[in-house]
């Protein structure tokens, strides 16, 4: 990886793992499950009615940004990809913004 690919969250061992497996998969540049992991979580921290809206119409900004969804996808290609231990510890980052993804979101018109 890069200077400034780094992963919160990541032992130097996984991001090891993870440079390597930058290096030698042709699907992958270099600082692309850093990027993922980022893109990921600033998509699931968005207000809902962006996300309602991206659901309903897409994105335009995706084709030049990325697309948040594929960049999950990404990540669990990666997590198969690299050893149990390391894969432990991105499930553990990538588990918080899933977290947040996967939050049940209040009724319609509840007050709170």
């Amino acid at each position: 990886m890069g200077a400034g690919s780094v992963i919160d969250g990541l032992s130097s061992r996984a991001l090891s793992e993870i440079s390597r497996l930058e290096h030698t998969r042709n699907y992958l540049q270099l600082g692309d499950v850093s990027t993922a992991v980022g893109l990921w979580k600033s998509y699931v921290h968005r207000p809902e009615r962006d996300l309602w809206h991206d659901y309903e119409w897409g994105n335009v900004h995706w084709y030049c940004c990325g697309n948040p969804l594929e960049a999950r996808a990404l990540l669990d290609a990666v997590m198969q990809a690299i050893s149990p231990r390391s894969a432990r510890e991105l499930r553990k980052v990538v588990s918080w913004s899933d977290a947040v993804w996967n939050r049940p979101t209040p009724p319609y018109g509840a007050d709170g």
